[in-house]
């Protein structure tokens, strides 16, 4: 699969199969995500594995019940907890870079993950604090993502997208790019 079917196939998955994920591929989406590019490529992202019952359990009480992605949790076979150290990053203009650096290298772990044939979503509705005590991660890190991670039980269709030109303009605001 080539980059630009990855980025144009890949779909939120919400349903899982119950086939655990091959540790060699996990390692591979890891790898991907940790070549993603950073501020002052001081790469602050921190990945926590779950796949284990207890700790993935411990994880979805920290959603609220009514987040639809809450039974992805449950029924994916490996979660991945997505993390940044704040202070392995930089603020420039009042924007806290660590943020954009962690979404880079979530996005590129979950293009290698479509790459491979699992399915990945992007999860952010969740307790913070809850997490970070039931996962014991240390204070100042920062949970930024989840995603649950495992073979596909669904074929969503593509979610409508805006037009190129009302996101996109051209020498000045508000002249949509052609």
């Amino acid at each position: 699969m080539d980059l630009f079917q990855a980025i144009t196939g890949r779909r939120s998955i919400r349903k899982f199969k119950p086939v655990p994920v091959e540790p060699a591929k996990i390692k591979q989406v890891l790898n991907m995500a940790r070549l993603a590019p950073s501020w002052k490529n001081l790469q602050c992202w921190r990945f926590l594995v779950l796949t284990h019952p207890g700790p993935r359990a411990l994880l979805a009480e920290a959603f609220p019940d009514d987040n639809p992605g809450k039974k992805a949790i449950a029924s994916a076979p490996c979660i991945i907890v997505v993390c940044a150290d704040p202070a392995e990053s930089g603020v420039e203009n009042g924007i806290e870079y660590f943020v954009a650096d962690t979404a880079l290298a979530f996005d590129h772990l979950c293009l290698a993950a479509h790459g491979l044939g699992l399915g990945t979503r992007w999860m952010g509705w969740f307790n913070e604090e809850a997490i970070k005590r039931a996962l014991d991660i240390p204070e100042g890190i920062r949970v930024v993502g989840i995603t649950p991670l495992g073979y596909p039980d669904q074929s969503p269709n593509p979610r409508p997208r805006k037009e190129l030109a009302q996101v996109a303009f051209s020498e000045k605001w508000g002249a949509p790019y052609q």
